[in-house]
């Protein structure tokens, strides 16, 4: 990000009576960054199911109903990132909306 554009950025947080960020609170910043390794924690434990299904095409077990109210979550959350320009919100749940979708093809193909 630019100079410029993080001015507008920080600008536009204080107009819209956001808090800081980075904030300067430590105990804030530490949550900040816990959110970004739950957003990447969640997915990575999904990746053994993926490989489980299209892999081993093995998907006994696995809920195309559950995955896809996963999937619904997913894009709710997704719909709320783009609404708010939030970029770790689009990123994590484009990622979760492309995993579940994998998931739900696969179990419905090898189920």
């Amino acid at each position: 990000m630019t100079h410029g554009l993080y001015h507008v950025h920080k600008r536009k947080r204080v107009y819209q009576k956001k808090e800081p960020y980075p904030h300067p609170d430590k105990f804030k910043r530490i949550m900040d960054k816990i959110a970004y390794f739950g957003g990447v924690f969640g997915l990575i434990f999904t990746l053994p199911q993926l490989m489980n299904i299209w892999v081993l095409k093995n998907a006994s077990g696995v809920s195309a109903i559950s995955w896809g109210a996963y999937m619904i979550g997913a894009s709710f959350w997704l719909t709320y990132g783009i609404a708010h320009k939030e970029k770790p919100l689009i990123f994590t749940y484009s990622v979760w909306v492309v995993l579940d979708i994998l998931i739900v093809i696969g179990t419905l193909i090898y189920g």
